[in-house]
C-alpha cells in the first residue's frame, strides 16, 4: 500500500502517517456553533436510540419480529453516528484535525459496514410488513425468530462485504497530491481526490456498488409496499385501512429520508465532484436520520408508545 507523499524531507515523511480532515469553512465561532449543532444532534440521537433498545428489551409485548429489528436498527443507528461524530467534535475545536491512516480506514470501514446494514435493514422490515398484511396466517412460521435472526445475519455480512470491498479499492491508492481530506470524515470522493492514480475504476467500483445495494434494497421496498398497498385497498373497513397505514407510515418516512439521502451522495454519476453539497447531505445520514429514527417510530408506533408509557408509569411508581 503506497502511501507516499510529494514534498521534501520531514514533511513529506509526516503525511505517510497522516489526513488532516479539513471539515466546514469558518473562524472559531463558526466551528464552535458547529460543535453545538452536532453535539445537540448526536446527544439526542444516542439518548434516542439507547431509548429504544431498553424499551424494547424490557417490555414484553414488543418482542416481535418488527420490534426485534428495530431494536437492531437503533443499534445501528447508535453505533453509525457514533463512528463519526466523536471525531468530529474534537477536531471542531482543535487546529490539527488530524486522523490518523489507520484511523482514517477504521472509520470509513465501519461506516460503510454500519450505512449498508440500515440499509439491508430497513428492506428487511418491509419485507416483515408485507408478510404480516399480506400473508398474516403464515406469519408466525415465515417470520420465526430463527429467520429473523438470520435476516439480521445476513444485513451485517452484506455491510461487512461492501465495507471490505470499498475499503481495499480506495486505501491501495496511492496518495501523493496532498493529505486534506475536504470532509468532517473519511469518505471515498474526498479520498478519491487526493490520489495521484487513475480513479476511474474507483469510482466505478463506488457507483456499481452503491447503486446494486440501494437499487436492490429499493426495489425489495417498493415491492412489498406495492403488494401492501394493494392488500389494504381491497379491505373494506375504512378503520382498517387507516390503522394498517399508519403502521406502515414510519417505517416509509424513514426509508425514504435514508434511501433520498444516500441515493443524492452515491448512487449518481458525478457525486464525487459535489463536495461541498456532500458534506451537507452526509450530517443528514450521519446524525439527523439517526436521531428523527426513534422519533419517527415512537410517535407512529402504538405500541412502542403504548410501551414508552408503561415504562415512565413504572419508574414513576418507584
Amino acid at each position: 500500500m503506497n502511501r507516499a507523499a510529494g514534498g521534501d524531507g520531514n514533511l513529506s515523511m509526516m503525511y505517510l502517517q497522516e489526513f488532516v480532515l479539513d471539515g466546514f469553512e469558518g473562524g472559531p465561532q463558526t466551528q464552535a456553533l458547529l460543535f453545538a449543532l452536532f453535539l445537540a444532534l448526536y446527544v439526542v440521537a444516542v439518548l434516542g436510540s439507547l431509548t429504544m433498545i431498553v424499551v424494547i428489551t424490557l417490555d414484553a409485548r414488543l418482542h416481535s419480529p418488527m420490534c426485534f429489528f428495530l431494536k437492531n436498527l437503533s443499534f445501528v443507528d447508535l453505533c453509525y453516528s457514533s463512528v463519526i461524530t466523536p471525531k468530529a467534535l474534537a477536531n471542531f475545536l482543535s487546529s490539527s484535525k488530524l486522523i490518523t491512516f489507520e484511523g482514517c480506514v477504521t472509520q470509513f470501514f465501519f461506516f460503510a459496514l454500519l450505512g449498508t446494514t440500515e440499509a439491508f435493514l430497513l428492506a428487511v422490515m418491509a419485507y416483515d410488513r408485507f408478510v404480516a398484511i399480506c400473508s398474516p396466517l403464515r406469519y408466525p412460521i415465515t417470520m420465526h425468530p430463527l429467520v429473523c435472526a438470520r435476516l439480521v445475519l445476513g444485513s451485517y455480512c452484506g455491510g461487512c462485504l461492501n465495507s471490505i470491498l470499498q475499503a481495499s479499492f480506495t486505501f491501495s491508492l496511492p496518495f501523493c497530491s496532498s493529505n486534506h481530506v475536504d470532509h468532517f470524515f473519511c469518505d471515498v470522493p474526498p479520498l478519491l481526490k487526493l490520489a495521484c492514480a487513475d480513479t476511474t475504476i474507483n469510482e466505478l467500483v463506488m457507483f456499481g456498488l452503491c447503486g446494486f445495494f440501494i437499487v436492490g434494497t429499493t426495489l425489495v421496498v417498493l415491492v412489498s409496499y406495492g403488494y401492501i398497498t394493494v392488500t389494504i385497498l381491497r379491505m373494506r373497513s375504512g378503520g382498517g385501512r387507516h390503522k394498517l397505514f399508519s403502521t406502515c407510515g414510519s417505517h416509509m418516512t424513514a426509508v425514504s429520508l435514508f434511501y433520498g439521502t444516500l441515493f443524492v451522495m452515491y448512487a449518481q454519476p458525478g457525486a464525487v465532484a459535489s463536495m461541498e453539497q456532500g458534506k451537507v447531505v452526509s450530517i443528514f445520514y450521519t446524525l439527523v436520520i439517526p436521531m428523527l429514527n426513534p422519533l419517527i417510530y415512537s410517535l407512529r408506533n402504538k405500541d412502542v408508545k403504548d410501551a414508552l408509557w408503561r415504562l415512565g408509569q413504572r419508574h414513576s411508581a418507584t
